[in-house]
């Protein structure tokens, strides 16, 4: 099975993200690049549906258990290499020229939930998964640019509640905090993904001039880290 794959449903590309836990190593993002490059160039897109084909997880974020040794036996440039990777990947999320709708289709984890805040919609299954954020259990921060990504998309109140003790939230609860529009039973949620993705036949030109005047401030942030990577 391919690493990614899509299909069209009219207007709409939805794409599955078939690697497991889908984790982020460099082999993934240049996977999910190339796939963007194809579902923005080369189709009639003006919406992208992005889920899993795990039954469990839409995303469990960093590949840890890769980047540790290889931070250990390659050396700090490497991780710098990765978090130029990580970061331009969520700014094309955020500035991607189309609507974009995660269908949580299991656990969002740490870079998965990043992940998540980045598209402009979120829809989540209901009788499985979590979104939470473990990092202080992993004993790291966030970051500039994970906070103001996270900022866009929960409420101050909850953000701190998941940041400070790495609380677990439903789909009901991400719902009843507008971090989700909706949550739905697995045997339902792509169909009512796709019945709200169908309504959304916009220009792309004008919603990527809209996300670079409203992301304005979390482009800088990571341009600014960006920068402040490079060699």
């Amino acid at each position: 099975m391919e690493m990614f794959d899509y299909k069209m449903e009219e207007h709409v590309a939805i794409l599955s993200m078939n690697s497991g836990e889908n984790r982020f190593n460099f082999p993934f993002f240049k996977a999910f690049h190339e796939i963007l490059d194809e579902i923005e160039h080369k189709t009639k897109a003006t919406v992208l549906v992005v889920k899993s084909s795990h039954e469990k997880i839409w995303s469990n974020g960093i590949d840890l258990d890769w980047l540790g040794p290889a931070v250990k036996k390659e050396g700090p440039k490497l991780l710098d290499k990765f978090h130029t990777e990580m970061y331009s990947f969520m700014k094309r999320l955020l500035t991607f020229p189309m609507i974009t709708i995660a269908a949580i289709t299991g656990h969002a984890f740490a870079g998965g939930a990043f992940m998540s805040f980045a598209h402009d919609f979120r829809f989540m299954r209901s009788d499985r998964g979590w979104i939470c954020l473990p990092e202080i259990d992993l004993g790291m921060p966030l970051g500039h640019v994970f906070l103001a990504i996270t900022k866009r998309a929960v409420p101050q109140y909850v953000f701190e509640e998941m940041q400070y003790t790495g609380i677990r939230l439903t789909a009901d609860e991400c719902v009843k905090h507008h971090i989700l529009k909706k949550a739905y039973h697995m045997d339902n949620l792509m169909d009512e993904v796709l019945s709200f993705a169908k309504t959304l036949n916009k220009n792309g030109k004008l919603i990527h001039e809209m996300k670079m005047q409203t992301h304005k401030d979390i482009i800088e942030i990571i341009n600014n880290q960006l920068e402040s990577l490079s060699p």
